[in-house]
């Protein structure tokens, strides 16, 4: 290279390490990562002229791309597959309601902003979806994994991930610009039935998978995990479902082997660099001067999102059986908007679609992942104030289970007789030995079992965060039968 890219190679180490500051400080309100690479990035471009550190986008755009292949990558590798086959029915009737309430009122609100058609459907797309990365990082954050609406919340989002794969693989073929209704026909078709194979080798061929993939060799190892996620990338795109969709299902089919947790420990540093890239590059590609022009529909969306959150929290805990503060934790949870409305704009913008696009997601973003924290942080608060006189709220089944058991094994480590021993000292030693006194049976509940489902929680959603240090990782790792 002959030095000449070293005045670059400094700009872009000390925009990551600006990044690095930001994101300490931003740690400390609970802002996600995803918005501080934005914004560094948007400092850096060349639109903005009050920073003193510019970069050209090229420089970055085939590490960005490979972020966005990584984001995908895991998404489908962090696939709960065992949740969702096991539970498919009711997960299906929460989460379809929930993306079904969004992407509805969501497409009818493109159409209202005017863009055009397949505009529209891009902009249902970015408001219909919840930040994977952010909901289980505030899940850990806020240490809610022990609440009873959490594994709803978790459903909701693995219904999310197949809708993404689906929706992924629609809006492609329209994006293409593609007219003739034969070629969209058989667009769709491949599409689709990349899907349903992929899907499929997930589902039933993980253990022929598991043989391709089998090395000891971790170098190797590493290199085969990127190769197959570019590779299929690739597939994706010469299929007409884009690099996107190819990645999520090598990812999908990858997870569904016995090194999935090796996978993910090699695979997450990569989505968590190269991701940085993509939203850095997404932030050099913004102009704030184009802002005034989608200052109007980001405010729109920005109140309908909320709104219709709220309605569907509410609709899914009732689904669920659970009470009106449980429906808003679930709507402060799943409100928070991120990664993959960047990816639809990044694929909008590659489509040749409206220009506005781009800084439209771009504000909504940043608004939404700045307000989503702060409305999870408050939840409790905001359901107080719409409580009409104090009370105590009728607890969930499942809340007085885990109490019951909680209490239970406290009495038992302090030496303290159980609630069981206590009421047999209680009965009067008048009553006569011929009068039966009803003992009522099973009803401690199981404390192990109790304990099992946290822990059980916990691993479900440290599959899906970013917010985990290398040695939490190790140590929730199972050692691979191999070695």
């Amino acid at each position: 290279m002959n030095g000449h890219l070293g005045e670059e190679l400094i700009v872009l180490g000390v925009l990551f390490l600006i990044a690095y500051v930001l994101g300490r400080l931003g740690k400390l309100i609970g802002l996600p990562s995803i918005p501080i690479y934005m914004l560094v990035g948007l400092l850096a471009s060349p639109h903005f002229h009050l920073f003193p550190l510019h970069i050209e986008s090229s420089y970055v755009e085939l590490i960005a791309i490979f972020g966005l292949l990584f984001l995908l990558f895991n998404l489908g590798l962090e696939f709960d597959q065992d949740e969702f086959f096991g539970n498919a029915g009711k997960l299906l009737l929460s989460g379809g309601s929930y993306v079904l309430i969004n992407m509805g009122i969501g497409f009818a609100f493109g159409f209202m902003v005017g863009w055009g058609t397949r505009e529209a459907l891009v902009i249902a797309g970015m408001t219909a979806t919840s930040s994977s990365a952010i909901v289980t990082k505030l899940l850990i954050e806020l240490r809610r994994l022990a609440n009873p609406e959490t594994p709803m919340i978790l459903g909701v989002t693995v219904v999310e991930d197949i809708f993404i794969a689906i929706y992924l693989a629609i809006v492609s073929v329209v994006i293409s610009g593609e007219t003739d209704f034969w070629a969209v026909v058989v667009k769709l078709g491949i599409a689709f039935l990349f899907l349903v194979v992929m899907f499929s080798v997930a589902r039933w061929g993980g253990r022929i998978v598991s043989r391709l993939v089998q090395t000891k060799d971790d170098e190797l190892f590493t290199i085969l995990i990127f190769a197959l996620a570019v590779a299929f990338g690739g597939i994706g795109e010469l299929l007409g479902v884009t690099d996107a969709i190819g990645a999520f299902l090598i990812g999908l089919a990858l997870g569904a082997t016995r090194f999935r947790a090796r996978i993910e420990a090699f695979a997450t540093p990569l989505r968590d660099v190269f991701g940085a890239f993509f939203f850095l590059n997404f932030g050099l590609a913004l102009d704030p001067s184009t802002f005034g022009e989608v200052l109007l529909p980001v405010a729109g969306a920005i109140v309908m999102t909320i709104v219709l959150n709220i309605g569907a929290g509410q609709f899914v805990a009732w689904i669920n059986g659970f009470g009106p503060q449980a429906g808003l934790n679930t709507a402060v949870i799943l409100v928070n908007r991120g990664e993959f409305a960047l990816i639809l704009a990044t694929l909008a913008a590659a489509g040749g679609l409206d220009a506005r696009l781009t800084p439209f997601a771009g504000l909504y973003v940043l608004v939404m992942a700045l307000v989503g924290p702060i409305l999870a942080v408050n939840s409790e608060r905001i359901g107080a104030l719409f409580r009409r006189r104090p009370r105590v709220e009728e607890r969930h089944e499942l809340d007085l289970e885990r109490d019951r058991a909680l209490a239970l094994a406290e009495a038992a480590m302090a030496g303290e007789p159980l609630p069981e021993e206590v009421a047999a000292a209680e009965v009067p030693e008048a009553v006569p030995e011929t009068v039966p006194v009803t003992v009522l049976e099973d009803t401690a509940p199981d404390v192990e079992s109790a304990l099992e489902r946290e822990a059980r929680l916990a691993e479900q959603a440290r599959t899906q965060s970013d917010g985990l240090t290398a040695d939490d990782v190790r140590r929730a790792r199972e050692v691979d039968p191999e070695y």
